[in-house]
């Protein structure tokens, strides 16, 4: 399976305070925000100087099921693979002993999660939201 990694997404306490931190210490470019009402979140995407590879901080509401206490070192939200054929790639990871853990359809785009060995949880995406 050929993948290329894209982006990276960290969970946030505050999306408002790590967006200014993210732009204004370190520069980077607000590049999109979106509402993911499937996940009740929200997700900021930012980017640095000419580089593609991102940063996605994402917020989830007091009701959404990843809404789970943040613990500095353990903020990291999962590592995102774009793929051309999202149902071969599930195919192969579920063969390899990856199932799927969790499947986002919107209009736009569709995502699914699989856990790597160490537990962090994988994005395999067709488009990079």
């Amino acid at each position: 399976m050929k993948t290329e990694f894209i982006y990276v997404g960290i969970r946030v306490k505050d999306l408002e305070e790590s967006i200014k931190f993210y732009t204004k210490v370190l520069g980077m470019k607000l590049t999109g925000r979106q509402r993911i009402e499937e996940t009740k979140g929200d997700v900021a995407g930012l980017q640095s100087g000419k580089s593609e590879f991102a940063l996605e901080l994402n917020h989830y509401d007091d009701g959404s099921p990843y809404n789970t206490k943040c613990t500095v070192g353990e903020g990291l939200d999962h590592l995102a693979f774009k793929v051309e054929d999202i149902d071969k790639a599930l195919q192969l990871a579920k063969r390899e002993g990856y199932p799927l853990l969790h499947e986002v359809k919107t209009k736009s785009s569709r995502w699914a999660y699989i856990k790597d060995p160490n537990g962090i949880w994988i994005e395999l995406c067709l488009s990079s939201t």
